[in-house]
């Protein structure tokens, strides 16, 4: 047991659990700070009164693929099995007409090996001209042989439109996939960070392109397994424990609630960068980091639940909506067991903002019934907005590290893991990178 080395994690999210799991295993003595009631984050569950009823929902529909790599091994660690909290299906990208039709289809094919499995996908699409098909190959083929690498930084729109990957391509795969993993609309996307995704995805094992959906509830899947896990391993979790003041001592740092004053030898802070920037502002020693968080723009993501009656199911687990607000749309029926319930995801700035919620989920049901025909009315509905869900992941955006000017202070965050964007991957391989710093400053 390090018992010499007192550590302090500033916020209980997927970054501060990842770090609180990793240094706790190894015996050191860590304690959680969360000022809310609840564990998670961004990755958390809710309850939503309907009348009589009580549902549980995420507070927005998360998927992740096979590349990510650290949070699959963080939950296997754990003793979490992915065959009984996700359903793991090939790459298969459904774009639905407002007339009911499959307008796009781009399946991997999983009898192949990696990269035949995509690339042939990419040849039997549906919904392609041949040319087009043709282009799509020869940019992967392009993007294979430059290693997913560019020289400078650009907005994402003007490397696609130079590899003549537009209309029908941007239309139906690449604006989707960019929104789904940057969440930020492809004129203003970092090209570097959406091609280390896709490098991630579409190289190596075939099983990086999987899409993985969980099947339980997003408590369920991280926060509840990972504090279980901390606890047991002697970790502590303080809930309803707003840090409001850091200072620097003589010994490390002292933290302060408002009813106690706390000493640790070191600290992660793994809040929002806004919050992080807030409990830095007074120690100049960090002024490049409040540099680099104030600058931040931040894009909203839009889950709207829709209730049908519950023999409503869709035709798969989950499709694509062309030329709607909707982008996508989840039964969550077949991957929860809530039957007759559909999640709708619209992520990045758009018009769906200006809308009150009521109208919002009207014009979404709409949508939905000109894509899907058999759909009735909805029973009932709730609309979940995260106004600043993540981080715009732009060209250049200057990032912060995990390393501070200050020793044995760090940062943890998907905002922290420069090569990725916001995502629940980047920010446990922050967690576990600050862990991993503080292990190698003892052994040094």
């Amino acid at each position: 047991m390090n018992t010499n080395q007192q550590i302090a994690i500033i916020g209980g999210g997927c970054a501060g659990l990842s770090a609180a799991a990793t240094l706790a295993e190894q015996g050191y003595s860590v304690t959680v700070f969360e000022a809310s009631s609840q564990l998670g984050g961004r990755a958390r569950t809710v309850v939503v009164q309907n009348n009589d009823l009580m549902q549980l929902l995420d507070n927005g529909q998360h998927i992740m693929l096979g590349a990510y790599h650290a949070t699959c091994a963080l939950l296997k660690k754990i003793g979490v099995h992915e065959n009984n909290v996700m359903r793991r299906q090939s790459m298969h990208i459904r774009m639905q007409s407002n007339s009911a039709r499959v307008r796009f289809s781009l399946k991997s094919m999983n009898f192949l090996p990696a990269p035949l499995n995509l690339l042939f996908g990419f040849l039997f699409c549906k919904g392609l001209s041949l040319g087009e098909r043709i282009d799509a190959l020869k940019f992967m083929r392009h993007l294979r042989q430059s290693h997913y690498e560019i020289i400078s930084d650009r907005p994402l729109i003007e490397f696609l439109n130079s590899h003549r990957q537009s209309g029908k391509l941007l239309d139906y795969l690449w604006e989707p996939l960019c929104l789904a993993a940057l969440n930020t609309p492809v004129s203003k996307a970092s090209t570097r960070i959406f091609l280390n995704v896709l490098k991630d995805s579409f190289s190596g094992k075939k099983g990086n392109s999987d899409l993985l959906i969980p099947t339980v509830d997003l408590s369920q899947l991280l926060s509840h397994p990972l504090s279980n896990y901390i606890r047991a391993k002697g970790g502590i979790i303080k809930l309803n424990h707003r840090i409001r003041a850091l200072e620097q001592t003589n010994t490390g740092f002292s933290l302060e609630t408002r009813h106690e004053k706390f000493n640790f030898s070191h600290v992660i802070v793994a809040t929002s960068p806004a919050r992080a920037g807030d409990l830095l502002a007074h120690i100049p020693q960090l002024k490049l980091v409040l540099e680099r968080t104030k600058h931040f723009d931040y894009q909203p993501i839009y889950t709207i639940y829709l209730q049908y009656p519950s023999d409503t199911r869709l035709p798969h687990a989950m499709a694509g909506l062309d030329n709607s607000l909707a982008q996508w749309v989840f039964d969550r029926g077949i991957i929860y067991n809530q039957k007759g319930l559909l999640a709708v995801v619209i992520s990045a700035e758009g018009k769906h903002q200006k809308l009150k919620q009521d109208d919002l989920a009207l014009r979404v049901a709409k949508e939905l019934n000109r894509a899907f025909p058999h759909l009735t009315k909805p029973l009932w509905h709730k609309v979940i907005a995260e106004k600043r869900a993540t981080f715009a992941c732009t060209p250049n955006l200057a990032r912060p590290g995990n390393k501070t000017a200050l020793p044995n202070l760090f940062l943890a965050g998907d905002y922290t893991y420069q090569d990725y964007p916001a995502t629940i991957e980047g920010a446990i391989r922050s967690g576990i990178k600050c862990a991993e710093l503080i292990s190698k400053s003892r052994l040094n």
